[in-house]
């Protein structure tokens, strides 16, 4: 039925237009699917560092091209380097480390020092406890030795799979050079698109994310080096082997919000298993100091970046690990305090249409 000049839309053409498009978005996300956690990564890399990069820009006579070979150099660094030193001293020393895990089994747990067995009340518990806990066929020592030699069983078998980080890594640092080359005309891009979304709230909203993002790295990235290293330099100052790998492992459990504490309390156990009970008790008053600094570096950093609820953002950082993997700790705070100041945004705008009239003069 035509009413006047206008007909309705044909059903069957609106649908295969519908059907096509998703077919299109299916297709590209599909094609892209290799690509898309680095270009995540880069895009969050790049939104992080922006400002630092327009510094290194300024520094070296307002070269793009000068600034972007630092910018990649430095990502190659940072990522690529300890990556790899890492995985190398890991397997230079496999045969330790089997030769470690298996004596576990039969090695003398020696006692605790005498201040700790001297404390009253406390140190014959301590020191039954100590004795009871560590030795005996139920002992840590023979509990960890199976899993021990298991674990590092499985990073072996993970060693094929090194080649495919290293080229995701590769691959981030790549697209992320191509996004500081082109970081205006990208932005502008995104922020068209936002505000062809979002109206005008979408600019404001695009700003949020990188400002979120920049507060989370500096909150989250920032805390986990200062911690990673403070921790790196205690273990190497109290004797520990591998430093720089414990190193390592302490920077990625920080990262992942779990704390240096799964690095630094078996550090301790060993120095006072070997007899160091004296390094034993200075790593372990490092230890609480390197642990605990967290709570205050942690807020005062992601305050810099970004203006934001700091539950909000921890909530994010939490929730986005557990549902995205190590890339949430981006994704997530972004979606919270996007959908946050969205609804401030609406209620705002709710409560303003609301309000009264002033009463005029007669």
């Amino acid at each position: 039925m035509t009413i006047g000049k206008y007909a309705p839309p044909e059903l069957t053409r609106v649908t295969l237009q519908v059907l096509w498009i998703g077919i299109l978005i299916a297709a590209t996300f599909w094609i892209m699917r290799p690509f898309l956690l680095s270009i995540i990564w880069a895009a969050m890399i790049v939104a992080a560092t922006w400002p630092l990069m327009l510094k290194v820009e300024k520094w070296l006579w307002h070269k793009r091209s000068l600034a972007v070979t630092v910018m990649t150099l430095f990502m190659l660094f940072v990522f690529i380097v300890p990556f790899t030193l890492a995985i190398i001293a890991i397997l230079e020393n496999a045969d330790k480390i089997t030769d470690w895990a298996n004596a576990l089994k039969t090695q003398t747990i020696p006692t605790l020092p005498g201040w700790v067995t001297g404390i009253p009340i406390a140190g014959p518990k301590l020191a039954a406890f100590w004795q009871t806990v560590m030795s005996g066929p139920e002992g840590i020592s023979a509990r960890l030795a199976p899993y021990a030699g298991k674990i590092f069983n499985w990073f072996l078998s993970q060693a094929g799979s090194v080649g495919m980080i290293v080229i995701q890594f590769l691959l981030t640092v790549i697209i992320a050079a191509f996004f500081y080359a082109k970081g205006e005309i990208i932005a502008s891009s995104v922020t068209r698109f936002a505000r062809r979304l979002g109206g005008s709230h979408g600019e404001e909203v695009t700003l949020l994310a990188a400002k979120t993002v920049r507060g989370v790295a500096l909150g989250v990235v920032g805390t986990a080096l200062i911690q990673s290293l403070l921790g790196g330099i205690s273990v190497a100052i109290c004797g520990v082997p591998a430093a720089a790998v414990l190193t390592a492992v302490m920077f990625i459990l920080c990262i992942a919000q779990l704390g240096p504490a799964l690095v630094l309390i078996p550090s301790i156990i060993w120095l006072y298993y070997n007899g160091e009970t004296t390094w034993g008790t200075v790593l372990l008053v490092l230890s609480v100091f390197v642990g605990t600094i967290d709570n205050f570096v942690r807020p005062f950093l992601i305050k810099m970046g970004a203006d934001l609820p700091l539950f909000l953002i921890f909530a994010g950082v939490i929730g986005g690990l557990i549902s995205f993997g190590i890339v949430g700790l981006f994704v997530g705070p972004v979606v919270l305090a996007i959908a946050f100041r969205l609804v401030d945004v609406w209620i705002s705008n709710t409560e303003t249409s609301q309000e009264p009239d002033q009463p005029g003069e007669n």
